[in-house]
């Protein structure tokens, strides 16, 4: 019962997510947390979440060998600074790959929206020119999960709820609920812009 009762519930999440997606409405910050904390898989080190983007998490993001295999050359390193994963730019000076950093606390009080654009713009920029990027935390699940759904959003045109099912049919994530509220602000800012643009 519990595993049917589970499918059920996922797939009906999947329609709540999909009719939101259709209608362009955002969801509510329990509509989100409900759809990323259901029928959760495991997660690897590392996924490819949208073509040549890569979530993952401290691990991969120390292991240079199989940054090269995966053809890695830029880093986002959402989780920069000296008492958290303090690689920057020299750590990757021998496989030259480009790296940008964002001294994020994943913390629901902690501000993220500030950096939206400039991470964005750094996948963006790296992926038209035909680089492969990963963007990484510790864990790969809730600061790097919110800035790939920014980038979604703000360069692929996507709403929240078709960023969050794009990424989650490649790699469970979790932007804690602080994150997805300053999502929820960018989503609702680009359907007024959309709805002006229409006009």
């Amino acid at each position: 019962f519990y595993k049917a009762s589970k499918f059920h519930m996922s797939q009906e999440n999947s329609l709540i997510l999909g009719h939101l997606a259709e209608q362009g409405e955002t969801p509510s910050l329990t509509e989100l947390r409900e759809i990323l904390w259901t029928n959760r898989k495991p997660v690897g080190s590392v996924n490819e979440v949208w073509p040549k983007l890569y979530i993952g998490d401290e691990s991969v993001a120390r292991d240079k060998t199989r940054l090269s295999s995966l053809g890695v050359t830029h880093v986002l390193n959402a989780a920069a600074g000296h008492h958290r994963i303090n690689t920057g730019q020299t750590f990757y000076t021998d496989i030259e790959v480009v790296y940008h950093g964002v001294e994020a606390a994943d913390h629901p009080e902690f501000n993220l929206q500030p950096f939206f654009n400039s991470a964005a713009l750094f996948i963006d920029s790296a992926l038209k020119k035909n680089g492969k990027v990963l963007v990484h935390c510790a864990m790969g699940v809730s600061r790097s999960g919110a800035l790939v759904l920014a980038y979604l959003m703000i360069h692929q045109g996507l709403t929240l709820a078709e960023a969050i099912m794009a990424v989650r049919l490649c790699r469970d994530i979790g932007p804690n609920s602080g994150f997805l509220e300053q999502l929820r602000k960018l989503d609702l800012k680009s359907i007024v812009k959309r709805s002006r643009s229409s006009c």
